[in-house]
């Protein structure tokens, strides 16, 4: 049954981190308890913080230590169950993670103090050697017995043996009820980690002795599969296949991350699945009643991260809710965030700017202001001399909107928290090396490459799972949910997620106006040169090093013959993008 709820706003409702945004009120779907619960959280990309410009997400990792806290008091009061779970991409996307030397030393410790049942890796754990150690040394050890990893290996640092990240799987009985489940802990068919770790494809790694051997126990009540995976792609499907094939009648519960949507899969009737978005967007709630019955119930919500919802669903008020354990991390984000002077100004933004809110190319678009602005101003080689370039940047090195006002060091990793820099092949032919964008946007399937391939995406994370040119908001199909007029009177709705699922358009919990969503191309180019309106006969081809393999692939059906591995050489020694874009705000965007 649904609950809607209009929250007043209480003037002194204050989010914990104290540059957050107040939230702003909102009717409310509740919170449906079953036998057993889960909260998930899942690609966090280092945003503890909570998101420091808008309120629906203003809450922060500490007030997630409260509300899992009174979420579990509160089931356990009904003799219930909580599980607690996070599926990985815990570091890259903010300053609180990429600003520090080493990269995430604070977050580390502020993760820790969430006792979170079940976790696993993703890709960004696994992209470069130290964070991969980093994972090993410090993250499985805080989380000891918690941490799986089902599909992946690592050669371990001291005894340079390929070992296990984690345990492949964990079998336990939950606090209360007993309840018999068995866990693994996947992630998706990577290809893109560094060389002293091993991802076995899923496929593989069901057909392990193992695996095979631990979907054949008798005494299991469900099936918990966790993973840095969508929750609708072909390695859940076979995941599903191989355990139902044997196992027809226990349920499966699935929780995936990866594509950055809400979005929730229905395998069958004992069988689904739940992906929790982004950022710290979102907290996902899933319950299960009637384990044991031929019809189990299952209920999703997708809760926004403020302090409303969070305050609302646990049955607590302002003085009640917080725990002496949350409000400790929330000072601790502070004082991290202090440490690494991530509230320092570099500029102001005189608009917004945004990745997929408005159709690219517009005056509103982060890609056009790149491709106009930032690249043509900024992108220059003093070797070179007065040699044009042509720049290609994939959209995916762009991770967040810029919002008007303050641009702030923790902006910088924010919009791009990556450190690739630039390299280039000079010399190349204009006519040619002009078409190199045209076939990495406009032709998929000259690209479309086997799927263990080292091909990554070029686009931004959640465009991945949509078909169409506009769909509202984050998840496809998306549509505005319908509410029930309150005092004759139907209320404003601030805009934000309005997702549709397998379930229906009811799962998030805070009913909102929709957002429009654009596709964007997969690359964008610009041409720099001291006389623009001359076309050049040959220029330098200058690329972000991380999709150097695309670009090289592309340059062939241009008809370029380049060795890029032997011809091409760094562009601009020592800056990254990030760099880039920062030098560009700091020159232009004064703030008055």
């Amino acid at each position: 049954m649904l609950l809607l709820l209009w929250l007043p706003l209480f003037p002194s409702a204050l989010a914990a981190q104290p540059s957050a945004p107040d939230p702003i009120p909102a009717p409310l779907r509740g919170l449906e308890f079953g036998q057993l619960n889960f909260l998930h959280t899942t690609d966090t990309h280092g945003w503890l913080a909570g998101h420091l410009q808008e309120p629906s997400y203003a809450a922060d990792w500490g007030d997630y230590v409260s509300f899992a806290t009174r979420i579990r008091e509160k089931v356990e009061a009904r003799g219930q169950d909580l599980l607690v779970i996070d599926t990985g991409d815990r570091v890259e996307g903010n300053g609180l993670y990429d600003s520090s030397e080493p990269k995430g030393v604070y977050i580390s410790e502020i993760l820790r103090h969430q006792p979170i049942d079940l976790l696993t890796s993703g890709n960004h754990e696994l992209y470069k050697q130290n964070t991969s150690e980093a994972e090993f040394f410090t993250t499985i050890p805080n989380f000891r017995g918690n941490y799986i990893a089902s599909n992946i290996d690592i050669f371990h640092p001291g005894t340079k043996e390929l070992v296990p990240l984690a345990p492949r799987y964990k079998k336990f009985t939950t606090k209360l009820q007993g309840i018999r489940i068995t866990a693994f802990g996947f992630l998706f068919d990577f290809t893109g980690n560094n060389n002293r770790t091993v991802v076995q494809p899923v496929e593989e790694t069901i057909k392990e002795d193992w695996f095979q051997e631990a979907i054949r126990d008798k005494d299991v009540d469900l099936f918990l599969v966790i993973g840095h995976v969508p929750v609708k792609s072909q390695e859940y499907q076979a995941i599903f296949r191989a355990i139902r094939s044997l196992r027809w009648g226990v349920p499966i519960q699935f929780f995936g991350g990866h594509l950055h949507i809400r979005d929730y899969a229905r395998y069958d009737a004992k069988a689904v699945g739940l992906a929790s978005g982004r950022f710290m967007e979102t907290i996902g709630f899933l319950s299960i009643d009637g384990l044991s019955t031929s019809t189990p119930v299952f209920k999703r919500r997708y809760i926004d991260n403020n302090l409303f919802s969070l305050r609302h669903h646990s049955g607590l008020d302002e003085d009640g809710f917080p725990t002496e354990q949350g409000r400790n991390v929330s000072r601790l984000i502070a004082e991290s965030r202090s440490a690494l002077h991530l509230d320092e100004v570099h500029g102001c933004a005189p608009r917004d700017l945004w990745m997929s809110r408005v159709k690219y190319p517009s005056n509103d678009s982060i890609y056009t202001w790149l491709e106009s602005q930032v690249l043509v101003d900024s992108l220059k080689d003093e070797s070179r001399g007065d040699t044009p370039a042509l720049a290609i940047l994939n959209t995916g090195a762009i991770r967040f909107d810029i919002f008007q006002g303050p641009f702030t060091q923790d902006t910088t990793f924010i919009v791009s928290p990556f450190t690739s820099g630039f390299r280039y092949v000079k010399d190349v032919p204009y006519d040619q090396a002009q078409l190199i964008v045209g076939i990495l946007n406009k032709q998929p399937q000259i690209l479309r490459t086997p799927r263990y391939s080292p091909f990554t995406p070029l686009a931004p994370p959640e465009q991945l799972a949509y078909s169409n040119d506009i769909v509202a908001d984050l998840t496809v199909g998306a549509s505005k949910p319908q509410q029930a007029p309150l005092s004759g009177q139907e209320p404003e709705l601030i805009p934000g997620y309005t997702t549709k699922d397998d379930a229906g358009t009811d799962g998030d919990d805070t009913v909102h106006s929709p957002i429009s969503f654009y596709r964007v191309p997969n690359c964008i180019q610009a041409l720099v040169a001291a006389n623009a309106s001359a076309v050049p006969e040959t220029v330098d081809l200058v690329y972000i090093d991380f999709i150097e393999r695309h670009v090289a692939l592309a340059a062939k059906f241009a008809g370029l013959d380049v060795n890029f591995a032997q011809e091409s050489e760094v562009y601009m020694p020592s800056m990254t993008l990030t760099d880039l874009l920062l030098d560009w705000v700091k020159t232009h965007w004064k703030c008055e």
